[in-house]
């Protein structure tokens, strides 16, 4: 016996374990290493040793490194991650997750599961009909944390997308799409109180930090990668409910239609992150939503989602298409039509010249020109009037003769030099008024001046503190640039503009491009560089990436019931003081409530403004700042 140990010994480098994964990948006889394999994969939920989390580990980087690698699927891998998961769950408040770093496991499984059903509907198959779903969905349900969850809801994200697994999936259909939506809504909360919101390092789950950071990086390198996972996580999320809502399943568009999750979706984004910026997280679905008549229904319902989809038809988001997509589909709908006509009309009427919007559409401007005009004739409405003078006004142009084209062009850059000399002056409101002017008499095929006197006309309005009015004419310049979207006087206008309107995701994309522009600019000129500005990289866009921070109403949250707690305890330890007592205790009540105002959003401090009021008496070099940014 010891002989035959000694043997084994040395053809295996030392190894004395029975049925060893890593001695058994090491096999050159085929036939031996996959018998060996599928042996450790049964194996492997029985036996109890430290060797098996560094088995996961190195399964988790097979996985994700060959995930069409068809081995390791067909010995049974995926019954085995299964077992592992169910034992994690179940021996939960036992000794076993807390031996040889077992606590790794469950999140290994599920990440092995994801990674080799990403692709292959065929692994798919074989890990839903190797019973994966029941431990993944107790993940789910949040059996042990949210690092589980995001690896879970990973897993049966792939699992819902086939149309040979939807159906094992379906047959748990209510409590995933609750449980889905449920993680959505909350997951950001959840991170935030248990990970990123508790700052002593000490008092944060070590595994989390290992497997976060794979054991390097320190505290800013966690919240990063933690604030990263908090948005797969929610994106993930809602990834489930749009397998549903795509196959429009009666019970789940019902429960995904309730109008407090519709307005959620609405403050839902992927973000900045470059790990989310494939999804389109919250509109996604909306838009999904949209194309069944049910769920147009539930849509047009909501005042705040409708809102939601005008802001971001006129924003430079890389989901601007789906915004409009949505509010066209709610117009063609006879159903719907007069829920949202005339609020969405007001927003679409600035697109109408929209020549096309990246990959996605070509004609757009012309296809929303015709669907705000479906019954114009029939049903006037004040706001279409503009459109329909645009169209017929263009069909007049028409029949121009040269000379009449080149006169226009003449006294329309007569009237805008009027107007920029007018502006440098301080004399604004008569500016917008020559503004006006100009671009009632150029013609409608001068795109490019038509481009500059919109533009200009907003400089105005902002300076008369109208954002609304601003935001409309920068998108109007915005449409008629080309690209779309690229002038970038407009684009940094237009943020400013949001930004008084406390629009900050907006505001925030649009310093984003304008940022873009002035790189792609510098790149095109010669080799002088063309600086950014200072107001623009540093105020805005830090103040708006602060704004629109995936963890911001979770940390204003915390934040406000730690003051109340504040609050209360100053409030009982001052009881029972003299009257000069009571009084300190009111300015201190009163100071502390001036600090909760704060951090809600309700600022007691005024900030210096973005844009100074214009008055005739500033001096000369001012006034050559404005001629300077005029066209």
């Amino acid at each position: 016996m010891d002989s035959m140990r000694k043997k084994e010994k040395d053809q295996h480098g030392g190894c004395t374990t029975q049925f060893c994964f890593f001695c058994a990948v090491k096999e050159p006889d085929s036939f031996k290493r996959r018998a060996t394999l599928a042996t450790c994969f049964k194996q492997m939920p029985l036996r109890d040793d430290q060797e098996n989390v560094l088995v996961l580990s190195s399964l988790w980087h097979t996985a994700m490194t060959h995930p069409d690698d068809q081995e390791f699927p067909n010995l049974g891998i995926f019954e085995c991650m299964a077992r592992l998961i169910h034992k994690g769950i179940k021996d939960q408040n036992s000794r076993w997750l807390q031996k040889h770093q077992n606590i790794y496991i469950p999140y290994y499984a599920a990440h092995v599961i994801g990674s080799y059903t990403m692709n292959r509907v065929h692994f798919a198959t074989m890990a839903a009909e190797s019973g994966v779903i029941p431990p993944l969905i107790e993940l789910l349900r949040g059996k042990m944390s949210w690092v589980e969850q995001r690896v879970a809801v990973r897993a049966l994200g792939h699992l819902a997308s086939y149309e040979k697994t939807f159906k094992l999936v379906a047959d748990y259909e209510e409590e995933m799409v609750r449980l889905a939506m449920e993680v959505a809504s909350t997951c950001v909360n959840v991170v935030y109180a248990s990970f990123v919101g508790v700052k002593d390092k000490r008092k944060r789950p070590k595994y989390h930090c290992d497997l976060l950071t794979r054991g390097f990086g320190g505290l800013e390198m966690e919240n990063s990668k933690a604030e990263e996972w908090a948005s797969q996580l929610q994106c993930w999320s809602l990834y489930i409910l749009n397998c549903f809502a795509c196959k429009q399943r009666p019970l789940a568009m019902k429960l995904i239609c309730k109008q407090e999750f519709l307005i959620e979706l609405c403050r839902m984004w992927g973000g900045l992150l470059l790990a989310n910026h494939a999804s389109p997280a919250g509109i996604g679905l909306i838009r999904i939503l949209c194309y069944n008549k049910y769920g147009r229904g539930k849509v047009a319902e909501s005042k705040e989602v409708i809102e939601c989809l005008c802001n971001l038809s006129r924003s430079s988001d890389d989901w601007q298409y789906m915004g409009i997509d949505c509010l066209l589909l709610l117009l063609k709908d006879k159903d719907t039509r007069y829920k949202v006509l005339d609020i969405s009309a007001l927003f679409l009427i600035d697109l109408v010249e929209l020549k096309s919007l990246g990959d996605h559409r070509s004609n757009l401007g012309e296809t929303i020109a015709k669907v705000l005009l479906l019954d114009y004739k029939q049903r006037k409405n004040e706001t279409l009037d503009e459109l329909w003078s645009l169209i017929e006004r263009s069909k007049k142009e028409r029949v121009f003769l040269p000379e009449i084209w080149e006169e226009r062009r003449m006294l329309v850059d007569l009237i805008k030099q009027e107007a920029n000399h007018l502006f440098c002056k301080g004399e604004i409101e008569e500016a917008v008024v020559k503004y006006s002017e100009a671009l009632a008499l150029c013609p409608i095929r001068l795109r490019k001046e038509r481009m500059v006197l919109y533009s200009n006309r907003a400089q105005c309005e902002l300076l008369l503190k109208d954002p609304d009015s601003a935001i409309r004419d920068t998108t109007r310049a915005l449409c008629l640039s080309r690209p779309a979207n690229s002038h970038v006087k407009s684009l940094w206008r237009r943020s400013q503009a949001y930004d008084m309107k406390g629009l900050t995701r907006e505001s925030l994309m649009d310093s984003v491009m304008f940022i873009n522009g002035y790189c792609i600019k510098s790149e095109k000129s010669s080799s002088r560089r063309v600086n950014i500005p200072y107001y623009a990289a540093s105020r805005m866009i830090n103040k708006q990436m602060d704004a629109t921070w995936i963890f911001a109403i979770a940390a204003r949250s915390a934040m406000a019931t730690g003051q109340v707690k504040m609050v209360q305890e100053s409030s009982e330890g001052n009881k029972g003081n003299n009257e000069g007592g009571s009084q300190k205790k009111q300015e201190n009540h009163e100071e502390m409530m001036k600090i909760l105002m704060e951090n809600k959003g309700l600022s007691t401090i005024l900030e210096e403004p973005l844009m100074h009021i214009v008055v005739k008496e500033e001096s000369s070099r001012r006034k050559q700042e404005r001629a300077r940014r005029m066209q």
